[in-house]
């Protein structure tokens, strides 16, 4: 199956976690762009296979890179707490890039490196099929909302386009946690950006079932986890 290629759909649990370790398997031995000269390891994406909840940064960083995990640095410690602030944990959501090998630098991804990974966050998406995409900085912002700017619509909403791979999804944009952690004003927003969550996750699933975009009333409350969650005593994420 190349990056391109279509994925078959998986309804299980098992099903996903084999179509995810699949994708993961190709992004490992990817050599579509220059990004696979420098690199120690790919990073795929890790967590659920069963979770509502994509959040999609912009690329790996030198821990990542050495360790082959996404955000497993300060930036990514943060986002443990920004989490936790609302009642979650990292292995009850899915964590990838737009990139999955870290730029030389930790520079920005270029849009022909970002072009060459598009098929393979499309396919994670075709599979996790989650309700609420979350965009971590403003590379990812632009995938998923185009033609925007972080600064104007971070802790906001919108259809996510249907040719990123994502179905009758909403896309919340963040600050990267990165930024977050050079500025306290920043950090603080992405405290405030994130408390809203539960209830995008809420909307997205009335989204779904067919209420109305526009009813008048607030988002409907959603429960504490955005997942089945996982077995009592398994801290270790799923990696993929």
């Amino acid at each position: 199956m190349t990056a391109g290629e279509a994925t078959v759909e998986a309804t299980t649990t098992e099903q996903r976690r084999a179509a995810l370790e699949a994708i993961a398997a190709e992004v490992r031995t990817c050599t579509r762009c220059r990004l696979a000269e420098g690199r120690t390891k790919a990073v795929p994406g890790e967590g659920h296979p069963d979770t509502e909840v994509l959040f999609v940064g912009e690329g790996p960083g030198q821990t990542e890179d050495a360790q082959g995990r996404p955000f497993v640095g300060r930036a990514g410690e943060l986002l443990v707490k920004l989490l936790a602030s609302i009642g979650w944990r990292r292995q009850e959501v899915f964590i990838t890039n737009i990139v999955k090998c870290r730029p030389p630098g930790n520079r920005d991804p270029e849009p022909d490196e970002i072009a060459a990974c598009a098929p393979y966050l499309q396919r994670q998406l075709e599979v996790l099929d989650p309700a609420v995409v979350v965009t971590l900085g403003r590379f990812s912002m632009a995938h998923f909302r185009p033609g925007e700017r972080i600064t104007q619509i971070h802790g906001t909403h919108a259809p996510a386009p249907a040719a990123t791979g994502a179905r009758d999804a909403l896309a919340y944009a963040l600050f990267h946690p990165a930024a977050a952690l050079r500025s306290t004003d920043v950090e603080r927003q992405s405290y405030d950006d994130m408390a809203g969550l539960p209830r995008v996750l809420g909307a997205a699933r009335a989204r779904r079932a067919g209420a109305p975009p526009e009813s008048g009333n607030p988002p409907a409350e959603a429960p504490d986890a955005p997942i089945i969650p996982p077995d009592p005593g398994d801290d270790a994420p799923t990696l993929f």
